[in-house]
């Protein structure tokens, strides 16, 4: 394994225990379909999260929120719908954005809880 995909695990791994000590629930990691990837899929109470993890290494590109292009959105948003129809939720949803990037100690984190719409 690369050390870029080695890291871009680390930081989804470091994301999931950011939003589980927040007091979400884990219940899907990476679900893919024909559509696209949705990289966590939690559980805030009632409301299922669909998270958009992005590590960036370098900030003079933006930061991995802005990555998130409306195309991306639409993406995720497919695969949401593709998942709800297989796993039918009867409850709010959300799209959450999980931006990373380096610190000393492992990870700056920046969690978008809503961060666009369906």
């Amino acid at each position: 394994m690369d050390a870029r995909k080695k890291r871009g695990i680390e930081a989804e791994q470091a994301a999931c225990k950011h939003l589980e000590q927040a007091g979400l629930k884990c219940i899907a990691r990476n679900y893919h379909c024909r559509r696209g990837e949705i990289d966590l899929i939690m559980l805030d109470r009632k409301q299922l999260v669909f998270v958009e993890v992005r590590y960036r290494s370098n900030p003079h590109f933006g930061s991995g929120a802005e990555s998130v292009t409306r195309a991306k959105q639409q993406k995720l948003i497919a695969t949401a719908s593709h998942y709800l129809q297989q796993q039918p939720h009867h409850g709010a949803s959300r799209f959450d954005v999980v931006s990373l990037s380096p610190h000393q100690n492992g990870f700056e984190i920046n969690w978008i809880q809503d961060a666009f719409q369906a």
